[in-house]
């Protein structure tokens, strides 16, 4: 197994920069298809429309706004796969950001997303990353919008609780795992119950992966802060782990420890439904 088509979200926020590199880095590791793709919103007049534009003038604004995003989108996509000698493919699409890239990733290995802020463009929504990696059944790797240390995936937290979505995040993982020089299986124990991770790292040992457990009791620490203690403590460069909850029509409900990851990110998260 390998990641043979990595799709990357190519829309106008500052951060653009950071995840096209961990992107591209990572389609020169695994001899990856490198997709660019860009979500072209639709056009959503306001509810509440007080008469001082005209709805044309509503509509060349979107227009032009949708305009300058692709064209700094694409243009930062081909500046940061020019001369790496790998396979890209630029996509553009219209339709709802969240619908469109969920779809996309359904026929990819990996999505890389980025952490999402307060400087996204409004069509990107807050929860993104939460929707596609519940929806998609496909892998995504999450990149912070602080800086990273690169490459990444060579010192790899593997979060494991015996959970069928911890199993398969290490199993989608696995490409990163055999690549990686460190990984530790990080396991937290509640009133002593074995959480099996020496049975993890024995699996992953037949897999030619090399890792460590680490057990830990689990006390009143919120487990996603203890988690990027320890990604701290390691000097872990990625963290992968299940992620837990379910979508509805507009409506996420999302595992506590992955919504603490997810908002205080110190590293990329790999994740897994």
């Amino acid at each position: 197994m390998t990641f043979k088509t990595i799709v990357v979200h190519c829309n106008g926020d500052k951060a653009i920069q950071q995840r096209l590199a961990v992107a591209t880095d990572l389609a020169t590791r695994f001899d990856s298809y490198l997709v660019g793709l860009h979500v072209r919103p639709p056009f959503q007049p306001p509810v509440y429309f007080d008469g001082s534009f005209v709805m044309d003038d509503l509509y060349k604004i979107h227009e032009d706004t949708q305009a300058a995003e692709q064209k700094a989108a694409l243009t930062a996509f081909a500046a940061a796969t020019e001369g790496r000698n790998i396979a890209v493919e630029r996509e553009i699409v219209d339709g709802l950001v969240d619908r469109e890239v969920t779809k996309r990733a359904r026929c990819a290995d990996l999505t890389v997303l980025g952490q999402t802020g307060s400087d996204m463009p409004a069509a990107t929504l807050p929860d993104l990353p939460e929707v596609v990696a519940l929806a998609a059944g496909r892998p995504v790797l999450v990149v912070p919008y602080i800086p990273v240390r690169r490459p990444i995936g060579r010192n790899v937290i593997l979060c494991w609780n015996a959970s069928r979505e911890s199993a398969r995040a290490a199993a989608d993982a696995l490409p990163f795992l055999k690549d990686a020089d460190k990984v530790t299986v990080l396991s937290f124990r509640a009133d002593g119950e074995d959480m099996g991770a020496h049975a993890a790292v024995k699996w992953l040992g037949r897999h030619g992966v090399k890792a460590a457990a680490v057990e830990e009791s689990l006390g009143s620490v919120d487990v996603g802060d203890l988690v990027l203690s320890r990604a701290s403590d390691l000097g872990a460069d990625m963290i992968v782990m299940g992620v837990y909850g379910h979508t509805r029509v507009r409506e996420m409900v999302l595992g506590g420890v992955s919504r603490t990851l997810l908002r205080s990110m110190t590293v990329p998260v790999f994740m897994a439904h």
